[in-house]
């Protein structure tokens, strides 16, 4: 019976994940209502919270799985064996086109602040840690006498470039580059950082 149970909890909380998905790919995040989410969902508005303690936990699990299908377009096998500067311009260009192609979900993983009384838990902080290590990696080889301690903080320096570029740019900053300009631009200014650290090395 108590399998059953957790059997039946499970497919709720993954009918509920799948609806607040849906919706916030289609809706935005702010427009995400836990009524929204229910009735999608095929349950009663209480079902919600015998699943998840509040619509912010609901939001980290979508988060959370916007995350694997970012991760799996970033680490695409035939790029592994690429020159290091191939595989960071590769980087940048299944970035910005996964935020293009699920731009309200892309900006869910950035907008979404969990209450004080709910903060994000370190699983879903550690699911971040991929976005770092797969640029960390060509950078090894780009400058492999960089303290490793050194090249996390680079890594977080080049993602918080590449990453602000994209973001301004969609959301139509007056500073933003039109669409049109915006993968060769991106595509330039990983190529320059990593042609100086090239020159660092020699």
């Amino acid at each position: 019976m108590a399998g059953r149970r957790e059997e039946k909890r499970e497919d709720l909380k993954a009918r509920l994940i799948e609806a607040a998905r849906e919706r916030i790919a289609r809706d935005g995040l702010t427009n995400l209502r836990a009524r929204d989410i229910t009735q999608d969902a095929g349950c009663a508005l209480g079902g919600l919270y015998t699943v998840f303690s509040d619509l912010a936990e609901l939001v980290i699990h979508v988060n959370s799985a916007t995350l694997k299908a970012l991760e799996a377009k970033l680490t695409l096998a035939e790029t592994r064996d690429k020159p290091p500067t191939d595989r960071l311009r590769n980087l940048a260009q299944g970035y910005l086109s996964f935020a293009v192609e699920h731009r309200n979900l892309w900006k869910a993983l950035f907008d979404h602040f969990p209450p004080d009384t709910s903060p994000t838990p370190q699983w879903h902080l550690n699911e971040h840690l991929f976005l770092m290590d797969v640029i960390a990696e060509p950078l090894a080889e780009l400058q492999p006498d960089m303290p490793a301690e050194d090249r996390a903080i680079r890594a977080r320096t080049l993602f918080g470039a590449v990453h602000g570029v994209v973001s301004i740019s969609l959301e139509g900053r007056f500073v933003g580059l039109p669409l049109e300009r915006l993968a060769r631009e991106v595509d330039e200014l990983v190529q320059t950082i990593a042609a100086g650290a090239e020159r660092r090395r020699g």
